[in-house]
């Protein structure tokens, strides 16, 4: 049983190890440009196109923020400005699809699927999703009530203090996912050779399945929907290299998590801005399936489509 933990901790190490080298750049680089002019300039461009959206001009702020960032700086915007409930719930569901767009994307991509198509998907879900509900949603013209929460952000006034923050928050976000992975890792150690990876693959197989996937597929599922796509990705990693998980599996279960991952967490987050959150996981949710069940049939089409042909030849 040692030798499994310390496998566990070896393997949560290097998976840890690998994250890091994404998300310490990339935390540094986007906490320092919230201090200069690109950002600003940035979310003044989008302002225009906020319209065709149904969103003020002002919404770009939480957008950008919430997409270059995490959930929680796009919230703490949200509430330092007026919005309807409309409005709320419309940057709610965008966020929901497309948030943290750098690193989660980065991170997915070490498996073998492109950042592009990772980051256009969530991307072309969250527009999508503002135009229909903008189109079809005729109430919510109240204004929000955001109850006790209220926005935060930390003034610096030199280069040096922006840069040592920027150092600080990315250390800070390397040490937290440090200490989700190398845990989770030391779980699936035992639950894969204990042989309970096999048992909660076939209690989910059924599921898995249905979106077209094998069974080997249902623990990267079931992290990436529990504790979110950044976290999930050391799972995916570690799928990939040791469970034997085929491409196609992996891009099936990635285009199913980058629609709906981290389903309990980015749903309550949105409950202090007076909005109903119930409707944000059910359209994720069924996105996610919709998408996935239809992704897989077309590949499935194809793939019977190519085997015809060489046996023609």
């Amino acid at each position: 049983m040692y030798t499994i933990f310390l496998r566990g901790i070896r393997q949560g190490l290097g998976v840890s190890w690998t994250l890091g080298k994404i998300v310490f750049p990339v935390t540094i680089i986007v906490t320092i440009l919230q201090y200069t002019p690109i950002l600003p300039w940035f979310i003044k461009l989008l302002g225009p196109i906020m319209g065709l959206l149904g969103l003020p001009g002002e919404a770009a702020m939480p957008l950008v923020l919430g997409n270059a960032l995490n959930l929680y700086a796009g919230i703490g915007a949200i509430v330092s400005f007026d919005f309807t409930v409309k409005e709320v719930f419309i940057m709610a569901m965008m966020l929901s699809f497309s948030h943290n767009l750098f690193i989660e994307s980065a991170l997915a991509s070490r498996v073998g699927v492109n950042w592009f198509f990772i980051s256009g998907l969530r991307i072309v879900l969250a527009l999508v999703s503002a135009v229909i509900i903008n189109l079809t949603w005729s109430g919510g013209s109240e204004i929000a009530q955001y109850g006790l929460m209220g926005s935060s952000e930390v003034v610096l006034t030199s280069w040096t203090a922006i840069i040592l923050h920027g150092i600080k928050t990315a250390l800070m976000a390397v040490l937290q996912l440090s200490l989700i992975v190398i845990p989770l890792m030391v779980v699936m150690q035992y639950l894969r050779e204990l042989g309970w990876m096999n048992k909660m693959s076939r209690l989910i197989a059924p599921f898995t399945r249905f979106l077209g996937m094998k069974s080997n597929t249902s623990f990267t599922l079931v992290t990436g929907l529990t504790i979110g796509l950044a976290f999930g990705a050391g799972v995916m990693i570690q799928a990939v290299q040791e469970d034997g998980v085929s491409r196609k599996d992996m891009m099936l279960a990635l285009i199913f998590l980058v629609t709906c991952h981290a389903v309990v967490e980015d749903t309550v987050i949105f409950i202090p801005l007076g909005i109903s959150v119930w409707p944000l996981l059910v359209i994720r949710l069924a996105t996610a399936i919709i998408l996935t069940v239809a992704v897989s049939f077309i590949w499935n089409r194809v793939e019977r489509r190519r085997k015809d042909m060489t046996y023609e030849h």
